[in-house]
């Protein structure tokens, strides 16, 4: 009743239901349940607030002003498919999923990229609808690698309850649902007709402020990702033709031309190691994700002072307070044996796949919940 309380108030009053959580352990835990303060900070996961800190403060400073390492992606990916229009939604689903699978937070990765997307979309006579779909597929495919904040939190949960688990399984289950997805969409919404087209000298730079926008923004106020995809949506219709390197060509060219990336900065080469350090690490060697992303963090601050300057500031705290407050409140309802109460009530309905589709209903629609509140879930 407490935790449904929680839910109602955060969507009713602009009030943060991290805090809320946080605040209803306190208060349930010392006056229903006589437990010690102590007892309710132990239930706080200081595994996962490492890890959200870590790989959100990594991401930050893979997109800060200056560090050009998402844009540089983006360019390099957009090259290789040459004069190709109907890969350049592909290229966009597979930046966002490259990007959550290692850290990024899925809203903020969609708000970066979906802008970028959406300037090709009009540039190319590209569905927009299709090319909004790859985004968020792409980022839900990357979602649950190990290195992932949705990944690292399902995968901590299951190792602290001692269940089978298989990190890898679930990423390469997600990410080939979401690529099949992704291809049934792509020929509803006009991929066939992209395949017959060209185009040449594909503009390379379409992302501009969009890219530096922080991370906690993001996270904190999807919907702005709205004003975003319009703002560069409209921009790049107002190109008329012939005035730069972005124009449509009509279908038949043969010049498939495409502009050289932009060189990548010394400090977007230092992240781009810390990356693959942090995947090395983590899937090679097995370290701790958390501490691993923490420390390629600090080095990068150390290296490359001006793209590290505000990370801290950009690190999507509105969802490490969330996720803290909402765990630190479920571990006192785990100790005082709600959670086994509410498996043995589901366990009741006596069919599996219903009771699975339940479950996945009631995490749709918290989900929604945060979302239509502006992301102050």
């Amino acid at each position: 009743m407490t935790l449904a309380l929680v839910f109602l108030t955060a969507t009713v009053l602009p009030v943060h239901m991290g805090a809320l959580a946080f605040v209803a352990a306190f208060v349930v835990g010392t006056a229903f349940v006589g437990e010690s303060t102590d007892d309710i900070v132990a239930g706080f996961p200081g595994d996962l607030f490492i890890i959200l800190v870590g790989v959100t403060l990594l991401f930050a400073i893979a997109i800060a002003k200056g560090n050009g390492t998402v844009d540089w992606l983006v360019q390099v990916a957009v090259r290789a498919v040459g004069g190709r229009i109907a890969l350049i939604p592909w290229v966009m689903f597979l930046v966002t999923a490259v990007l959550t699978a290692v850290g990024a937070v899925v809203p903020a990765a969609v708000a970066i990229i979906a802008p970028i997307g959406m300037g090709f979309a009009a540039r190319y006579r590209i569905n927009p609808v299709l090319m909004g779909l790859l985004i968020i597929n792409g980022a839900s495919a990357g979602g649950f690698s190990p290195m992932s904040i949705f990944g690292s939190i399902v995968n901590g949960v299951v190792g602290r309850n001692n269940l089978p688990s298989n990190p890898s399984l679930l990423f390469v289950s997600s990410f080939l649902f979401n690529l099949t997805l992704s291809v049934i969409v792509f020929f509803i919404f006009g991929g066939r007709e992209l395949m017959r087209r060209k185009a040449t000298a594909i503009s390379l730079t379409p992302a501009r402020a969009a890219v530096a926008t922080p991370v906690s923004a993001h996270v904190e106020d999807v919907t702005r990702t709205e004003g975003l995809v319009s703002t560069a949506t409209e921009e790049a219709a107002e190109r008329k033709p012939g005035t730069g390197c972005g124009d449509s060509i009509e279908p038949g060219s043969r010049d498939e031309t495409v502009e050289r990336p932009k060189p990548l900065t010394r400090e977007g080469i230092c992240t781009l190691i810390g990356l693959a350090g942090l995947a090395v690490g983590a899937l090679a060697f097995g370290l701790d994700v958390g501490f691993t992303a923490l420390t390629v963090a600090a080095l990068l601050s150390i290296v490359c002072p001006s793209s590290a300057k505000a990370a801290v500031g950009q690190v999507a705290w509105p969802t490490v307070l969330l996720i803290c407050g909402i765990v630190t409140y479920v571990s006192l309802m785990e100790r005082v044996g709600t959670i086994d109460w509410l498996g043995n009530a589901v366990t009741t309905i006596g069919a599996p796949l219903l009771a699975a589709i339940i479950i996945c209903l009631i995490g749709a629609l918290v989900s929604c919940r945060g979302q239509l509140t502006g992301g102050r879930a």
